[in-house]
């Protein structure tokens, strides 16, 4: 996880990719609304493919061990 990066100072200390101003939330943001990897590094020209394969794995790392409240289906 060398690509993620916490600093108190860039961002108010959100995970981003490597020290830029671009949190891991919004990475998995563009993946999940649907973006392909290589759609998001051409939005977001300082990533390339490997960041955004980091803060996938950075995103499920965060939730394998947690539970997350769902709201029941109807």
């Amino acid at each position: 996880m060398d690509r993620i990066t916490i600093d108190p100072k860039v961002m108010g200390g959100v995970p981003c990719i490597r020290g830029l101003r671009i949190p891991v939330a919004t990475v998995v943001g563009m993946v999940a609304n649907g973006l392909t990897s290589a759609e998001v590094v051409a939005e977001l020209p300082p990533l390339d493919l490997e960041d955004v394969a980091a803060a996938l794995r950075y995103a499920a790392d965060a939730v394998a061990d947690r539970e997350i409240p769902l709201q029941p289906t109807a």
